[in-house]
């Protein structure tokens, strides 16, 4: 009897085949996600040592990596990184701090929707890149006129995510919140504007990655400094690897700006379901 009560009163041991299996499956799923950029990796280095592509064109990976290393050590690669990163994060910030707003009064308030949605329509199928060289007429070859390119390119998605998320929310939530007395501003706060948040997250996501593609493009002509600047300056000077090197660091931004909006919207929704 007693040692029945013993072996009740000792607390169950873990089995350690759990956090194998879990330690397992963490690294499958590294080694899934990787699997690809490996590969390319292996191509990009192997295929023109093997003359298979025109090293001339598309050096070596290895080549491209000690490029990059030396802008690095240099400094050249940080001073063009950050004037891209700060014309970039003030057209992106001042596009959200638009383009949501004003994406939910179009998407709650009728009237301004009617009043809006003609002139939303003609200016939404046009181009960032195909205006640009209206932006450098009337603002200058200065920062202005790449901060407000981007600024531009950024709205559109943002904008017409925010009105689609306030469209789209469930008539049943709005309904059942009606019946249970909440007011229109209580609605949206409480309703509407929280449903909306993935979608409009997914537009600040889209514009994150537009902020970077339209800089570059913007910064090819008449910058002094950037990543656009540089990757133009080396593909002219016919410093291939250096110019590569400069696409490898737009790509790598692109993915830390997603990542960190991905942990962003992570967050917001948390709020949302508390």
């Amino acid at each position: 009897m007693s040692s029945v009560t013993t072996a009740r009163a000792l607390p169950a041991r873990r089995p350690l085949g759990i956090p194998v299996r879990r330690a397992a499956r963490f690294t499958g799923a590294v080694l899934t996600r990787t699997a690809a950029i490996a590969a390319l990796a292996v191509i990009w280095e192997v295929f023109p040592r093997l003359g298979v592509v025109d090293a001339v064109f598309l050096p070596p990976l290895s080549e491209v990596l000690s490029a990059w290393w030396d802008l690095l050590v240099s400094g050249e690669l940080w001073s063009h990184t950050a004037a891209s990163l700060g014309r970039s994060a003030a057209g992106f910030g001042l596009a959200v701090l638009i383009a949501v707003p004003l994406g939910l009064l179009i998407g709650w308030y009728t009237p301004v929707a009617n009043l809006l949605n003609p002139l939303l329509e003609v200016f939404r199928n046009t181009a960032a890149l195909a205006i640009l060289p209206v932006f450098v007429l009337i603002l200058g070859l200065g920062e202005t006129s790449k901060v407000a390119i981007i600024l531009y390119g950024c709205t559109w998605p943002i904008l017409l995510n925010t009105v689609s998320g306030v469209r789209t929310v469930d008539p049943l939530l709005i309904k059942s919140a009606r019946s249970l007395g909440l007011g229109p501003v209580r609605l949206f706060q409480k309703v509407v504007l929280p449903a909306a948040v993935p979608t409009i997250f997914t537009g600040i996501r889209l514009a994150g990655a537009a902020s970077i593609l339209i800089l570059i493009a913007a910064e090819m002509v008449g910058a002094k400094a950037g990543l656009g600047y540089l990757i133009n300056y080396a593909q002219y000077n016919f410093a291939v690897a250096d110019m590569y090197a400069g696409i490898i660091t737009i790509s790598a931004i692109g993915l830390v700006v997603n990542q960190l909006l991905i942990a962003t919207e992570r967050r917001f929704s948390t709020w949302r379901t508390n």
